[in-house]
């Protein structure tokens, strides 16, 4: 069995909600402890990552010890971006030889069955990222005007988690921190640099908390479960 290394960034700004949306609660638990609970859950994790705010990671460490996430030996320090809050977790793992699973830690509704098979799709390319069709039209725009509307058929919706060779995604990262670019996702980093995405199946209702509507409406999915 193949080692997995999960690094969870959850040390966003929170503009738009309008506060540290890790922490909002969904249930009676916090976001970001859903997110652990299922990541905790697979068997093939043995090591989870989180990234914090340097002013919340006490808190983390207390919240994480009361859930009891046993895999959680290392919480990393965020960055200003989160394409540096994921550097610093990835500075932390050990093991070049495993798998990195990164998952966004406002992304509560992510299910088992997901992240295994995510898991074990890594086996013929550099990593693997859940997408699903958008059901809207996509359209480029300048300002308030339409310069351009995409063919629907060519494009994907992307989520987390996503799965990457260690080794390549470290390399992929060091180079561009060094260069100083910055990428929309983990893939699009490995993708720069030559890297083999594959895409499989996502789930529409993983979906990111950005905005206290999005609570809403994981209160709502959650509800509809058996």
């Amino acid at each position: 069995m193949t080692e997995v290394i999960a690094i969870v960034p959850a040390a966003g700004s929170g503009r738009r909600f309008g506060g540290n949306k890790v922490f909002a609660e969904l249930r009676g638990l916090p976001v970001i402890v859903w997110s652990l609970k299922a990541l905790h859950a697979v068997e093939e994790i043995v090591e989870i990552i989180p990234v914090l705010p340097e002013a919340d990671m006490e808190k983390g460490l207390t919240l994480f010890e009361k859930h009891g996430f046993e895999k959680i030996k290392k919480i990393a320090p965020g960055g200003k971006e989160r394409q540096e809050s994921v550097y610093h977790g990835l500075e932390l793992v050990e093991r070049d030889g495993s798998l990195v699973l990164i998952h966004d830690g406002v992304r509560p509704l992510v299910s088992v069955s997901l992240i295994r098979r995510i898991i074990s799709s890594v086996h013929d390319c550099d990593g693997v990222i859940p997408a699903f069709p958008p059901k809207d039209t996509i359209k480029v725009v300048s300002g308030d005007i339409v310069k351009e509307t995409l063919k629907r058929e060519s494009l994907v919706a992307v989520q987390t988690p996503q799965v990457f060779r260690c080794r390549i995604l470290k390399d992929a990262y060091r180079k561009t921190m060094s260069e100083r670019r910055f990428f929309t996702d983990d893939a699009a980093v490995v993708e720069h640099y030559g890297g083999r995405i594959k895409v499989v199946e996502g789930d529409y209702k993983n979906i990111k908390i950005t905005t206290p509507e999005d609570l809403t409406i994981a209160e709502t999915l959650l509800s509809m479960e058996p």
